[in-house]
């Protein structure tokens, strides 16, 4: 077994998702980093989870660092043991986070390993991903990773190792509507699903007009329209209840050309009109460099693919605040975030030399 996917199965067989502490994956990783200096990011997130991003270095500064995150989705679908990491027979690694980003982690950590005495080896290793990104910032004010001059960073979410020059980053959006629990068939009781409806109503406008409207469309990104996806939760009440909470949230991802601040006017007036609280959190500035960006032409010539845009989020938000950032990485998107999660061993295994080569040849060219 190649010691890519070796330390690939021992990540996805440590339960990381995002409501968990990563501590164990974060030593894990750092067991491998003998020889590095590595910074311990440590912080407490919103519910008093203990969390670590790591920051590790070896060589002289400048050159280009290579970034991953250790926390996964909820197991939401899984039917299998999502933390058995398991290999199919064409070759295929199954497991939560096995692609997004659990295998591509581990072949960063090789890939920086591997490169020669005297190249510049960078690892940004974040957590909280998938929720708040608080690992990226905690990464982006590191006071090691601000000494090194860092001329670039590949962050290594699956791209099928295109290069993806730009892609849209989130508002998270949070309303919560208020009640009185009681028994439904009652007088005492006040649902809030119904002070909760009027204010959906308004989100579904906005929601069928970024889809519908031209003017509010990106034709350099696929799909063009903006994702202003909707969640709503009564956190558990029985049908016979009357609703005491409900809450729903949206993840309002655009892109570098749209100007959000009307939309935002408009869900802000929305909820006062409603009388729902809301919560408005928005992730970095959405990152996108031209095709002739050095660091996109360096990508994209090694790895023989003409880059182009996404209409995900990475930590790219936070981290281009250190320096400009490529999104280049194994496996496809297409089984993120589903219950058949996995990636190509050989995709896993031809990461690590590209990323080798990424690493030397930013050095030889400063």
């Amino acid at each position: 077994m190649s010691p890519v996917l070796t330390l690939a199965r021992d990540l996805i067989a440590i339960d990381s998702r995002s409501s968990r502490s990563n501590l164990p994956v974060a030593e894990r990783i750092e067991a491998e980093l003998a020889g590095f200096e590595v910074e311990r990011l440590d912080y407490t997130d919103a519910a008093g989870v203990a969390k670590r991003a790591l920051v590790a270095h070896r060589g002289p500064p400048g050159g280009y660092a290579l970034s991953g995150h250790m926390d996964t989705v909820p197991e939401t679908g899984w039917t299998e043991d999502p933390w058995t990491p398991r290999l199919d027979a064409e070759g295929g690694l199954h497991g939560l986070g096995s692609v997004d980003m659990k295998g591509a982690v581990a072949a960063c950590v090789m890939a920086a390993k591997s490169v020669p005495d005297g190249v510049p080896a960078t690892l940004l290793i974040t957590t909280d991903e998938e929720t708040t990104k608080a690992g990226a910032r905690a990464v982006a004010g590191s006071a090691l990773a601000q000494s090194l001059g860092l001329r670039g960073i590949v962050v290594a979410e699956p791209t099928g190792l295109v290069p993806i020059r730009g892609h849209r980053s989130s508002v998270n959006i949070v309303a919560r509507a208020h009640g009185v629990q009681a028994h439904s068939s009652g007088a005492l009781g006040r649902n809030a699903n119904w002070v909760l409806i009027p204010f959906l109503a308004e989100m579904r406008a906005i929601h069928l007009r970024l889809r519908e409207d031209p003017a509010l469309h990106d034709p350099a990104y696929n799909p063009p329209f903006t994702d202003f996806n909707l969640v709503i939760d009564n956190h558990g009440t029985a049908v016979n209840v009357t609703v005491p909470l409900a809450t729903c949230r949206i993840k309002f991802r655009a892109s570098r050309s749209l100007d959000r601040a009307p939309i935002l006017e408009e869900i802000r007036a929305a909820a006062a009109r409603a009388g729902v609280e809301l919560e408005i959190a928005a992730e970095g500035t959405p990152p996108e460099l031209p095709a002739e960006h050095p660091l996109i032409r360096h990508a994209a010539m090694l790895s023989g693919q003409a880059s182009r845009t996404a209409a995900f989020g990475t930590d790219a938000s936070e981290l281009q605040s250190l320096a400009p950032c490529v999104i280049l990485g194994p496996g496809g998107i297409e089984t993120a975030h589903t219950p058949h999660e996995c990636i190509p061993v050989a995709a896993l295994e031809a990461a690590v030399p590209l990323f080798a080569r990424l690493l030397t040849e930013a050095s030889r060219a400063a």
